[in-house]
C-alpha cells in the first residue's frame, strides 16, 4: 500500500505517501528522511546495532560504526537529530584534524597550533557550535577520504596542510565539508586560510637589512608549504635590499628548539659569518637565541633575530623576541565560516590574511 499515514489538520485532509504529500487534491514533493530501519537494512543489522553505532557505543565494533557512519552520509541520515546534544543543544560541530608532518608526529602541544586551537574554540563559542579535536593525524590520500567518509561532524577543518595538498585537491573533486589552514598553493581546489607568508618574509628580511645587518641566515623547513613561502619573502627581501642570496645561509631546521639550537651551533661550529637571523617560526628564534648565547654571541648586539608567529611567551622571553604576527583570533572565525558556509551550500574562497611586524628588543631596534 502507498499510503503511509492519513490524518486531518485544520480542516484539510493530507494523504502521505512514499513519492509526496497530498493535499486538497494535489501532490507536493517532499524528501523522503532515512530512517533507523533503513539504514538497518541495508546494512543487514538490527535497528538496535545502528542506534548504538550511531551513538559511538563501546558495544559495536569500530569497522560496523565506520559502515554504518558511512551509509548515514550517503543516505543523508540526520546525525544531529539523532545524536545526543550534550549540554546544550549545538548549532552544528565540527572536527580539528592536526595531519602528521613529513617525519614527525603531529604535535597538538606546538605553541602556535594551540593559538589557533583557541582561536577556533572562540569562534565556535560565538557561532553556538562544538568542536572536538581528533586523535586522527591523516598522512595520505586514503587516510582524507576514510576520515570525511566515517566521521560525524558537519564538517572538518585541518590545521595544515604538511604533505597534503594534492590529496587536498583530489578530496575537493567530492566533498566541500572541510578547510584547511595553510599557504595558498599554485592550483589549488579546495579552501584555505592562511597568512600572507611572503610578505612577512619579507617585512623580516628588510627589517634587518634596514638596521644594517648584511650576512642573514633563514632558519626554517623548506619543505612545508608555509615556511617554503617564508623563505621566499626572505629571497624578495634580499633582493630588494641589494644584498646577495647565499644558499649556505638557508639552513634546513624543523619547528622545534633543538633542532633550531643544533643548526646554529653547526653555523658556529664552522665559523660561518652572520649577523642576522630570520626564523620560520618563534620556537626556532628562540633555539637559535640559545644557542647563540651559549656560544658566546650577544643577540641583539652581534646578532640580530626574529622569529615568526608571536605566540605568547615571545613577548616574555630575555630578549623580548621581535616576531611576524598572525591572527590566529581572525583565522579562526575565518575558518568556521568557511565550513559553516560550505554545509550550506555556499561558495569556497580562499583567504590570505595581513601579518604585522612587531619590534621588541631581539633586533636592536
Amino acid at each position: 500500500m502507498k499510503m503511509l499515514a492519513e490524518s486531518v489538520a485544520a480542516g484539510t485532509r493530507i494523504r502521505a505517501t512514499d513519492d509526496g504529500v497530498q493535499s486538497e487534491g494535489r501532490m507536493v514533493a517532499v524528501r523522503r528522511v532515512t530512517r533507523l530501519e533503513d539504514l538497518a537494512r541495508l546494512a543487514g543489522v538490527s535497528i538496535t546495532t545502528v542506534s548504538r553505532a550511531l551513538n559511538d557505543s563501546p558495544a559495536v565494533n569500530q569497522q560496523t560504526k565506520q559502515q554504518l557512519w558511512r551509509l548515514a552520509r550517503e543516505h543523508n541520515y540526520p546525525f544531529r537529530g539523532y545524536m545526543p546534544s550534550g549540554p546544550t543543544t549545538a548549532a552544528a560541530t565540527v572536527a580539528i584534524v592536526i595531519p602528521r608532518p613529513q617525519g614527525r608526529e603531529a604535535r597538538l602541544s606546538d605553541p602556535f597550533t594551540l593559538e589557533l586551537v583557541a582561536g577556533l574554540g572562540e569562534a565556535a563559542r560565538q557561532r553556538g557550535c562544538d568542536f572536538i579535536v581528533s586523535h586522527v593525524a591523516p598522512t595520505g590520500p586514503a587516510d582524507l577520504a576514510e576520515l570525511m567518509a566515517t566521521n560525524r561532524m558537519n564538517g572538518l577543518i585541518f590545521l595544515g596542510q604538511s604533505s597534503l595538498h594534492a590529496a587536498f585537491n583530489r578530496l575537493a573533486e567530492t566533498e566541500t565539508r572541510f578547510a584547511v589552514w595553510g599557504a595558498q598553493l599554485p592550483k589549488q581546489a579546495y579552501c584555505s586560510v592562511g597568512s600572507d607568508n611572503p610578505l612577512g618574509g619579507r617585512r623580516a628580511t628588510l627589517h634587518l637589512a634596514r638596521l644594517g645587518r648584511r650576512r642573514i641566515v633563514f632558519l626554517g623547513d623548506t619543505e612545508a608549504p608555509e615556511s617554503m613561502q617564508r623563505y621566499q619573502g626572505y629571497v624578495a627581501g634580499l633582493n630588494e635590499a641589494g644584498l646577495p642570496v647565499e644558499p649556505k645561509l638557508a639552513v634546513p631546521t624543523s619547528f622545534e628548539i633543538e633542532a633550531a639550537e643544533a643548526a646554529v651551533d653547526a653555523l658556529l661550529g664552522r665559523r660561518m659569518k652572520f649577523d642576522g637571523i630570520v626564523a620560520a617560526s618563534d620556537l626556532i628564534a628562540l633555539g637559535a637565541i640559545r644557542a647563540l648565547e651559549r656560544g658566546g654571541r650577544k643577540v641583539p648586539d652581534d646578532v640580530s633575530v626574529i622569529g615568526y608567529d608571536d605566540v605568547p611567551f615571545a613577548r616574555y622571553s630575555r630578549p623580548a623576541l621581535t616576531t611576524v604576527r598572525q591572527d590566529t583570533a581572525l583565522a579562526g572565525r575565518l575558518l568556521l565560516s568557511k565550513l559553516l558556509n560550505a554545509d550550506a551550500g555556499g561558495e569556497l574562497r580562499s583567504e590570505r590574511l595581513p601579518t604585522d611586524l612587531v619590534v621588541r628588543e631581539s633586533c636592536g631596534g
